[in-house]
């Protein structure tokens, strides 16, 4: 297991288990923590491999300006580990440079799964209106502006009204917390947001190689079902499954389904010999 990184430069990054190897990419506003148990339950069988993107909570250096950068950076951590090739999974932001990492450097990238993503954002849609918003929120908040706004335009979107009835306290306490982080993080939280503006992944999906899932969730706002469905589409071959009862955050909301998703698909692949 490894926690911090020594050189500056290098994704702060943790590796768990045994066996082929697996990356968990994050979702935008996530730290690896989140992850956790989908990577203990996935351990038991591969070589599970965490980190966080520059710009969120385990990696606090300046972001790339683009996904590709950020895909960049991830590579940097394969080349560190000495992973040539690997499985691929993200959620969310963390998807979308799965797909990037995928398409542009088909020969690290065993399989591809993609969690709670889109293939593009409509300009003019609601996804793009309130990926303006949360962009709007940070500006605001690295301004000296409340900073609690940001979560208040991303708790309802991100979580499934019944995980948030079964917790009421979550999102006061997660606005508490997000509203005392400093300026300096609300501008970091920013970068990673204009990464994604705009977004547009069709001619990346049709150079993936490698075999694909496609997981959504029946209740997320963010991304809905038939997003997901554009997704696989985009992507030769892909399986698609979709989560019932969970939000966009569905790699919290359900972890246990997530992981057995992922499992499935990897032992399959494993039965049809691809392999490191």
């Amino acid at each position: 297991m490894s926690g911090a990184t020594p050189e500056p430069t290098l994704l702060t990054h943790r590796v768990d288990g045994a066996g082929p190897p697996l990356l968990l990419l994050n979702g935008g506003l996530m730290s690896f923590t989140a992850w956790e148990p989908v990577a203990l339950a996935l351990a038991a069988r591969h070589l599970v491999v965490r980190c966080d993107f520059r710009g969120q909570r385990l990696s606090p250096v300046e972001p790339p300006a683009t996904l590709e950068g950020h895909a960049e950076d991830v590579l940097a951590v394969l080349d560190h580990l000495g992973l040539r090739r690997v499985h691929l999974a993200g959620t969310s932001f963390g998807a979308f440079v799965a797909v990037k990492l995928a398409a542009r450097h088909p020969d690290r990238a065993l399989s591809l799964a993609l969690v709670a993503g889109t293939d593009r954002v409509e300009p003019g849609s609601a996804q793009d209106a309130h990926g303006a918003a949360l962009r709007q929120a940070c500006r605001a908040a690295a301004e000296g502006g409340d900073g609690g706004r940001l979560l208040d335009l991303l708790g309802p979107q991100a979580y499934s009204p019944e995980w948030l009835a079964a917790r009421p306290s979550f999102l006061r306490e997660r606005r508490e917390q997000v509203a005392a982080m400093p300026p300096a993080w609300f501008r970091v939280a920013l970068r990673l947001l204009e990464a994604l503006d705009p977004l547009d992944l069709r001619a990346d999906l049709a150079r993936v190689r490698c075999p694909s899932l496609v997981v959504g969730a029946e209740l997320d706002r963010t991304f809905p079902p038939p997003a997901s469905q554009a997704l696989a589409a985009g992507l030769t071959g892909a399986t698609l499954e979709i989560v019932v009862g969970a939000g966009h955050a569905v790699v919290v909301e359900a972890p246990d389904r997530v992981a057995r998703i992922l499992e499935s698909f990897l032992a399959r692949l494993m039965l049809e010999g691809v392999s490191a």
